[in-house]
């Protein structure tokens, strides 16, 4: 007696892929970048000042980048 096989069904191929990323993915490497890129465009400037602290300049050249 012969078993009878079971013939494949053959899935289409997909061209797209799926990805889905947290949002750190994204936000982590962006400040770190802004951060580097603030050190390089102000060399001189690079260490805290005492009456002028480096986020509130952080956030301001950040703000001045983004269009309104």
């Amino acid at each position: 007696m012969s078993a009878r096989t079971r013939t494949r069904t053959h899935r289409p191929a997909t061209d797209s892929v799926e990805v889905s990323l947290p949002w750190w993915a994204i936000a982590l490497p962006a400040l770190a970048f802004a951060a580097l890129l603030l050190l390089i465009v102000e060399p001189g400037q690079a260490h805290a000042a005492a009456g002028d602290p480096a986020i509130g300049r952080l956030l301001g050249h950040i703000l001045g980048l983004v269009p309104a």
